[in-house]
């Protein structure tokens, strides 16, 4: 333990030395800021408006690097594999007569693989812009690939001046395949190495997050913000198997408003709808991967990520008729601050059906609440606390599982654009059947992260 300490007084240190030389650029209209300035901002902001006339194509490189150093336990009720014999509850037959079911994979106290994001922000005309990310390495995919863009229109000028005028004022409209504006939670989570948003190292124990092909259209007046989406309902486009997948609807109404130079309160509703998929991905498109590397994975578990990638989140498994609910209000007084979630969603798999040969719906419902006070000069530090728990049954199941979480943590911004956090995490796996990988399951432990975004 002292070993330990010793060394994430040293990793601290070394973070508190990172320094950051970014680009010298002006910002884009009707951006959300890759930096400080970024937090706590939702939806893109709408506004700011051009205050001369279009001078041509403005491009605007920017990305984010992130670095963990994980000092995680886990543990679960399974016995040693030697002494799991045939005809024990723990014993499942690999097929060959050996026993399938492995203990948990040896973790130590390392810094993780970093992870890196390349964003193009393009201004294309007066009230269009892109925005492309491509992951230069992360959890999931060393190797990088284009995560998705989007375009946004926010005025008509570049059809002709002054078109539509007294509409788009109030109207944005975006398309592409990107990031559906499904609750509020995904504006704060990490999405690989931007994390610079989120406070903490994990996200979300249901992580709703989901891209597709598709569009949304906003509007947005005197603090109420209503939205409304249609998207393909794939993660991997393709034109094959037409019929497997019918198109999920999203929509979003809420309000948001600073009352006084102390007071800021927004609250949103949304929801998320499909009639009909191969698989939804809505809790399972985030291709990047979990901040807390191997938890609760088997001894198989390999560094190369594919099929370990999600350690420590659950993915319901839904296919059919799913429909999920969120809820999500932000409170911000001076320094103190607070966002909640409170999530329900029902849905079912092909292969699911009850005594009668019918189809059995299943539902999960999802908590999280979070307690910040920022102080400080710019508010350049902050601590917090989160409690995130979700109850449901996983696909064969009857009973509910339930998954509790809690962290604590501590971050300190060097810059706008670089910051340093120390998060104390626990989670626990409660109601699991014996045999179960997470039967009396939980890991806890210390992460650092460092963050540079710009």
């Amino acid at each position: 333990m002292k070993q330990l300490v010793k060394q994430l007084f040293l990793i601290s240190i070394l973070f508190s030395m990172v320094a950051v030389t970014a680009q010298n650029k002006r910002s884009l209209n009707n951006f959300r800021e890759p930096s400080k300035d970024g937090i706590n901002v939702f939806e893109a902001p709408k506004d700011t408006s051009v205050t001369k006339a279009f001078e041509g194509v403005k491009v605007r490189i920017g990305g984010s690097s992130t670095l963990q150093f994980q000092a995680l336990d886990h543990e679960n009720g399974r016995p040693a594999e030697n002494t799991i014999m045939p005809g024990s509850p723990w014993f499942i037959d690999d097929g060959m007569g050996g026993n399938a079911n492995l203990p948990l994979k040896e973790i130590g106290s390392n810094f993780n693989l970093a992870t890196a994001n390349l964003d193009l922000d393009v201004t294309l005309h007066d009230g269009l812009r892109m925005h492309l990310r491509t992951y230069l390495s992360s959890r999931h995919h060393p190797e990088p690939y284009v995560k998705g863009g989007y375009l946004q229109i926010d005025n008509l000028n570049w059809i002709g001046e002054g078109t539509l005028a007294d509409v788009m004022k109030y109207v944005t409209v975006k398309i592409g395949h990107m990031e559906v504006n499904y609750g509020d939670q995904h504006f704060r989570r990490s999405d690989n190495s931007q994390t610079i948003y989120n406070p903490f190292v994990g996200n979300s124990i249901l992580d709703g997050f989901s891209q597709e092909v598709g569009g949304e259209i906003y509007y947005r007046n005197n603090g109420w913000i209503a939205m409304v989406g249609l998207f393909n309902g794939k993660l991997n486009q393709a034109v094959d198997n037409p019929e497997t997948t019918s198109p999920s609807l999203i929509g979003k109404l809420g309000w948001d408003k600073q009352l006084n130079e102390d007071l800021r309160l927004r609250l949103t509703g949304s929801v998320y709808n499909t009639a009909h998929s191969a698989r939804t991905y809505l809790y399972g498109a985030d291709r990047a991967g979990s901040r807390y590397y191997f938890v609760m994975e088997d001894a198989n578990a390999t560094s190369g990520g594919r099929g370990y990638f999600t350690s420590g989140r659950i993915d319901p498994g839904f296919s059919n008729e799913v429909t999920a609910i969120m809820i999500n209000p932000f409170v911000k007084y001076q320094g103190f601050e607070f966002f909640g979630l409170f999530e329900t969603t029902t849905g079912r798999a092909d292969s699911e059906f009850d005594a009668s040969g019918n189809n059995t719906d299943r539902n999960w419902t999802h908590i999280m609440a979070e307690a910040l006070y920022r102080f400080g000069n710019n508010e350049n530090f902050y601590i917090g606390g989160r409690y995130n728990t979700a109850t449901g049954p996983f696909r064969g199941m009857t009973e509910d599982v339930t998954i509790n979480r809690i962290n604590v943590g501590a971050g300190v911004f060097f810059t706008k654009n670089v910051l340093a956090k120390l998060e104390y995490v626990s989670q626990t796996y409660n109601d699991y059947p014996v045999g179960s990988q997470f039967n009396e399951g939980k890991f806890n432990g210390v992460v650092i992260e460092s963050v540079i975004s710009f």
